[in-house]
């Protein structure tokens, strides 16, 4: 667990760079598919999924709290196009880069009041699928997981 963690430690600190398994395998002095498997197992999400899911939270303080351009922001946090950014972004919180700063700015809340950690996690992204099968549901298509013919349940007292 405590490789698992530095490899973590170290995607949380420099979210904006690139952290193939390959390289967080190396981090963790485990091979590839042992950090794959066991980084899912401890923290229920891939790796690339945990590190979109910082990217996407630091993104969205940045939006939130200053007033840099969106494109800036995109690259600060690790994305080389502002087109995957802005898809990526509204993929997972439901909007775009300029609506959630338009939102955030016209509703300001008393954010110095509530601890900082209180505030991540309510601002965190839900990750627990992939982006492109959140894409697929969200226009009506059917989750590959699920199942395609309906399931009868009994009751059993």
């Amino acid at each position: 667990m405590r490789r698992l963690l530095r490899a973590k430690d170290r995607m949380d600190a420099a979210s904006h760079e690139e952290w193939p398994v390959q390289r967080l395998a190396r981090v963790s002095h485990v091979s590839a598919a042992h950090f794959a498997r066991s980084f899912k197992e401890a923290f229920g999400v891939p790796p690339h999924r945990y590190l979109l899911t910082r990217r996407i939270e630091r993104a969205t303080v940045l939006l939130r709290d200053t007033d840099l351009p969106i494109l800036d922001i995109a690259l600060q946090t690790g994305w080389n196009s502002l087109g995957t950014f802005g898809r990526t972004f509204r993929d997972i919180t439901g909007e775009s880069p300029s609506e959630l700063r338009a939102r955030e700015q016209v509703a300001p809340h008393a954010r110095e009041q509530v601890p900082g950690c209180y505030l991540s996690a309510a601002h965190r992204p839900d990750l627990t699928i992939a982006v492109s099968e959140k894409r697929r549901q969200d226009a009506g298509g059917k989750n590959a997981a699920e199942p395609t013919g309906s399931i009868e349940t009994k009751e059993i007292t």
